[in-house]
């Protein structure tokens, strides 16, 4: 029984905060279910079955606490730590850090503390995904950031045209460009913001493979390098090696260029320092043609399906503390901030938030295997999600002999 000042402190949900909820979930589910809960709220007893049920929501809240909230995936399983200073310790060695001075460590062990808060609240706002401590968990903001380097810019160079509609009915219920061979290994780009480079070299290596059959790993090197292209309409917005890019751009400049090379010809170092030693004889893919997708999914899907991998934007930021699983949060910017690589999608990823299994894309990310599952981002589809619909764009490789 709770006594009058527990009354006070614990507010149960209004019959208003109820339809508030309804009204989200119509957004993510479908009218059936929407109808469902409203006569729920119109039915006294149900609407007692609703309270009982928030009242065991509050209890369990209570019980669990903030530890197991987050996750700490290590080795072949998981398991919890007891402490803060725990869970630094598994991350040095897990990731095989070490700091010059103590001075150093006691930094870098506040900065980890401060994101292991955020990887809890990035666990509270996107439960089915698993969020905890991933090689970036010792970065402050900035630091974080030079893994990013998405150059986000509303104008799209004059020769990348829109996409044309595809047709959508027969579309596969899951489809992945990786059980396909058009798609390489998965690469790191370090700390260098050249996010861009990757997602472009890995468009491209899927339409080539679709053009010629031969799948080749190309010189996101040649990019950071030799590509500068700017739009001239808008001042100071150029690609600019390890400060970012733009897929897009990358598309224009490979398709004046002539092509690529093959990174093992012009390897990658992550650094912006070296001047241009682009050999056009040496180039083994080249751009024929460039669009962008609009923003409907089903378009996104026919054009993933009809012309390979993907170049899309994302905003990254639960991705620092991302481990696994599908990615669905409730709030998250649109604000562009990372270049990935569409490669896939599948029917059901479950979301138990949510009531039913949803779908999903396939992201390859460029910060190595050891991060995501095993080098892959899953995000939830359906509602533009991170602004993930938002920037996409499709190339198709030039047929070479």
């Amino acid at each position: 029984m709770l006594n009058g000042s527990s009354r006070r402190w614990l507010r149960l949900p209004t019959l208003d905060t109820y339809i508030s909820i309804a009204a989200y979930i119509y957004t993510h589910t479908h009218t059936t279910f929407y109808s469902t809960f409203i006569a729920f709220l119109m039915d006294p007893r149900l609407y007692s079955l609703l309270v009982a049920f928030s009242l065991l929501i509050v209890a369990i809240s209570f019980t669990a606490g903030d530890d197991t909230i987050i996750r700490q995936v290590v080795g072949d399983g998981e398991y919890q730590l007891n402490t803060e200073e725990d869970h630094f310790g598994d991350f040095k060695r897990k990731f095989r850090k070490s700091y010059a001075s103590q001075e150093e460590h006691d930094y870098r062990l506040s900065i980890f503390k401060t994101n292991l808060r955020r990887a809890k609240r990035h666990q509270k706002l996107d439960p089915p995904a698993i969020h905890g401590v991933t090689q970036f968990s010792d970065m402050t903001p900035e630091e974080f950031r030079k893994h990013l380097g998405l150059r986000s810019r509303l104008k799209f160079p004059a020769d990348a045209g829109k996409a044309p509609i595809l047709p959508t009915d027969d579309l596969p219920e899951d489809f992945d460009w990786r059980d396909r061979g058009a798609v390489t290994g998965v690469k790191n780009q370090g700390s260098c913001g050249s996010c861009w480079s990757f997602s472009t070299t890995g468009a491209l290596e899927g339409a080539n493979f679709l053009a010629t059959g031969k799948l080749e790993s190309l010189s996101e090197q040649q990019l950071v390098d030799c590509d500068h292209e700017c739009d001239p309409e808008e001042q100071g917005s150029c690609d600019s090696g390890c400060n970012g890019g733009l897929m897009t751009s990358a598309f224009e400049y490979t398709l004046k260029a002539g092509g690529l090379m093959r990174e093992k010809e012009y390897p990658y170092t992550a650094t912006d320092h070296g001047s241009c030693k682009f050999d056009k004889s040496k180039v083994v893919a080249s751009v024929s043609n460039f669009s962008v997708v609009s923003l409907d999914e089903d378009q996104i899907a026919a054009n993933l399906v009809k012309h390979g991998p993907l170049a899309v934007a994302i905003n990254a930021a639960y991705m620092q503390t991302y481990i696994g699983g599908v990615s669905c949060p409730f709030v998250c910017s649109k604000r562009l901030d990372h270049g990935v690589l569409l490669v896939g999608y599948g029917a059901a990823g479950y979301a138990p938030i949510r009531m039913k299994e949803k779908p999903y894309w396939i992201i390859k990310n460029s910060w190595g295997e050891s991060w995501g599952e095993k080098g892959y981002y899953k995000i939830c589809k359906g509602h533009n999600v991170c602004g993930v619909d938002s920037m996409v764009s499709t190339v198709v490789a030039a047929h070479r002999h």
